[in-house]
């Protein structure tokens, strides 16, 4: 089903695969009459031109990208437009799109959410961008019908910007990112690696894109063989995929930690811009008549079989055939595994879904950026037709992508069909993909064709005591599902027709509906402001020495941006940063806020020019400690703050609140054995924290304890590889070393982490 090279590869002519062995270079010039070197033939990979078509440093190995187009939502535009405000923005200077897919419910708040729509509707008129108001598309799918095109680079501040299928190269990242790109910077990274994806064969009636994704990211998640690298679709495979499945495929590519996708285009491709009005957006990409690949994953479209993700990770991945077929094993072992992801804070049982030795569901949900596709629902209204979901606790809700999406189901008759078996349409809408929609009942088991299933992605409140689950799976197989009243079932097992239908795309809903500018800003529209929205607070420069208290110590194996800043029902504060981190780790670590602003008081005073040992009473004690071996260390050149220590942080989302609410609360640094993106590592960054890293094995200090970092400013600046840092023991009189590394950083970063953040960076003042 799925192979992973251990070597290099070589595709020639886009079609025959040659490992990277001693004889490859005698392999490539029988078969083509010439001699390529290695280096030659990285350059023949679709990603790299499009890399080199945007870079301006002039240098391929460190590049700095300026991208064609900008695109949020709006749980994340109006803390980038508010962080560019302060840096002196006076227009967009290219496109940018902000949607209002996330907290388009206006159901949490009062009026917090249509406050932050409002805002982004008059920045848009004011700087200069488009504006797509609530339910009309959720932010992917607007940007695959309005904005995507051959050959070009888009940035979102989402982290499943992912274009790849259309030729584009999309990266999500968090929002200073997209500030760094509206105040004419750029995106700073070494040269990726680039991993070939060979699809051979066709999928069999039954299986769609979610399975096909599915299965790849069990394979290369663990093993980290995408990390940060762009994963490059080709293959004679690729043909027997219509657009909208390659799609499906593409924008689950972020589950595997992978930096940015792309895939060779076709007709197909080619037919899906003219069908959207945008013939001239297409470009033909394919490989050179040689190219090179750092790894190889070898898919055979015609073996994969449907899948599910069992909670809580996309990759905790099986066929739903094997986990039928063994499911008090399988679902012992996802219990296991929950004890880690939920801490033992709740009991957690899959037992009692087993009924008459069949698997059973309570909920199914069809939706989103990977899910609500026009040829997942037309599938899935194919496989429900004649059918009834029953009038038990079963349920099933389907949100098509867009409203042209919506509009078109409704033409052929496929919204009928789906509306006849007793599910619900709803409109265009990401809830139920983060935590803010059709939260099932306590206990309850949610299949859904959306892109994550961390815990609390459902909705449930571990605090609370509540807790439900969420498994992925096609939406061929939930329809299937719920055409057997909510018994497991792959849609393999459904033996009538799974048609296909022309799309009519209908031009005139956006153009009736969403705001553009064409790019024109007009300064005399004042922004409007609603109560919720604040300003960032004031952040200093990074002093010449930090003592550091550890306030939470994490040892799970992956800690989701969802675990360390909640999803759901908090992205209502996300325009108040002192309001919003008052939900940091609450689901994780609830003592997390309360320790951390008690430590930040120490710093406070000594902003103001005080002494932070009147305000606290640790840092006497601590400071005598250090002054026995450092006598020139002062509160007056040492800052105080907090810092988590967490194996592996950062999976997941590219929200930046992530970073900026530990930052808010006087968080100055990170600690890891490793971190799971580079997303979460460039956000910490550019809120001047410090990404330290630590070898594995035995910690050399424990939650609670303080940590002394001397030179700290001079080690950042000065490009030191090793941070000596001090455990301090009160008790025993002493200080303990241990070492720490800061990694690779431009010298950008650095500019940003001794600025104190990057606001403090580009800040202009009035």
């Amino acid at each position: 089903m799925i192979k992973l090279w251990d070597t290099g590869a070589y595709l020639l002519r886009g079609e025959e695969l040659i490992a990277e062995r001693a004889d490859a270079a005698a392999q490539i010039r029988s078969k083509t009459g010439k001699d390529i070197s290695k280096d030659e033939a990285a350059k023949g990979t679709i990603a790299y031109r499009i890399l080199e078509a945007h870079n301006t440093s002039g240098n391929m190995e460190k590049l700095r990208i300026k991208f064609d187009k900008l695109t949020s939502h709006d749980i994340t535009f109006v803390g980038i437009i508010q962080t560019a405000r302060a840096s002196g923005l006076t227009k967009f200077p290219i496109p940018y799109v902000l949607t209002n897919c996330h907290n388009s419910l206006c159901a949490v708040g009062g009026t917090i959410n249509e406050d932050d729509h409002m805002f982004g509707l008059t920045c848009a008129k004011r700087y200069g961008g488009v504006y797509v108001p609530p339910h009309q598309a959720v932010i992917h799918q607007y940007a695959r019908e309005m904005l995507a095109g051959g050959g070009r680079m888009i940035l979102g501040s989402d982290s499943h910007t992912r274009y790849g299928a259309l030729g584009t190269m999309a990266m999500g990242e968090g929002g200073p990112e997209l500030v760094k790109q509206l105040l004419s910077q750029t995106y700073d990274i070494n040269m990726p690696g680039i991993v070939g994806v060979y699809l051979k064969g066709a999928p069999v009636k039954g299986v769609g894109p979610q399975d096909v994704a599915l299965a790849i990211i069990g394979a290369v998640f663990h093993n980290g063989y995408v990390k940060n690298k762009v994963m490059e679709f080709v293959g004679p495979g690729v043909k027997s995929l219509s657009a909208d499945f390659r799609i499906g495929i593409d924008v689950m590519t972020t589950e595997t930690t992978c930096l940015s996708s792309i895939w060779a285009t076709d007709e197909k491709i080619q037919e899906f811009y003219d069908i959207h009005g945008r013939s001239e957006a297409y470009q033909e990409l394919c490989p050179k008549e040689v190219a090179y690949y750092d790894g190889m994953i070898e898919v055979d479209l015609s073996a994969i079989k449907p899948m599910i993700a069992m909670p809580f990770h996309p990759s905790n991945t099986y066929t739903i055939e094997e986990l039928n077929a063994n499911l008090e094993d399988i679902l012992h072992d996802v219990e296991k595994k929950a004890e880690v992801s939920l801490d033992g804070a709740v009991p957690y049982s899959l037992q009692d879904k087993i009924v008459n030795g069949k698997f059973m569901v309570d909920q199914g949900i069809i939706a989103g950026c990977a899910g609500g596709g026009f040829e997942n629902i037309c599938a899935a209204a194919d496989i429900l037709k004649g059918s009834y979901i029953g009038a038990d606790g079963f349920t099933l809700s389907v949100y098509p992508a867009s409203m042209p999406i919506y509009m078109e189901l409704i033409k052929n008759g496929s919204a009928a069909a789906i509306l006849e078996t007793g599910a619900v349409i709803k409109t265009a809408f990401c809830g139920p993909c983060f935590g803010a929609g059709d939260t099932p009942a306590n206990n309850a088991f949610s299949i859904r064709h959306s892109t994550r299933n961390f815990p609390n992605r459902e909705g449930s409140k571990l605090q609370n005591g509540q807790i439900s689950s969420v498994a992925l799976m096609d939406a061929r197989s939930i329809a299937a599902t719920a055409a057997n009243k909510g018994v497991l079932t792959p849609a393999t097992e459904f033996d009538g027709e799974i048609g296909t239908y022309q799309y009519y795309f209908d031009a005139a809903i956006y153009a009736n509906r969403v705001f553009d500018s064409h790019g024109v800003a007009d300064e005399s529209v004042a922004i409007q402001f609603g109560p919720n929205i604040k300003d960032w607070p004031a952040m200093g420069a990074l002093p010449e020495n930090l003592v550091l208290r550890v306030v939470s110590e994490i040892h799970d194996p992956v800690t989701t941006t969802d675990e360390l800043i909640p999803s759901g029902e908090t992205s209502s504060y996300r325009s108040n940063p002192l309001g919003l981190a008052e939900f940091t780790l609450s689901r994780k670590d609830p003592e997390y806020v309360k320790r951390a602003k008690d430590i930040q008081k120490a710093e406070t005073a000594r902003m103001a020019g005080e002494h932070p040992c009147q305000v606290h009473p640790d840092v006497k004690p601590v400071m005598n400690v250090i002054k026995k071996d450092f006598a020139e260390v002062s509160h007056e050149n040492t800052g105080f703050g907090s810092t988590i220590f967490a194996v592996k942080p950062g999976d997941g989302s590219a929200r930046e609140q992530a970073a900026s609410c530990q930052k808010v609360l006087g968080g100055w640094a990170n600690i890891a054995n490793e971190y799971a993106t580079k997303r979460y590592r460039s956000n910490l960054i550019n809120w001047g924290m410090l990404p330290f890293l630590i070898a594995e094995g035995e910690l050399p200090f424990r939650n609670l304890d303080y940590l002394f970092v001397p030179k700290i400013r001079q080690a950042v600046g000065e490009k030191w590889e090793t941070v000596t840092a001090y455990t301090v023991s009160v008790e025993k009189d002493s200080l303990y070393a241990f070492e720490m590394k800061l990694g690779e950083l431009t010298d950008e970063e650095r500019q940003i982490i001794l600025k104190g953040c990057l606001i403090n960076y580009n800040r202009v003042e009035s």
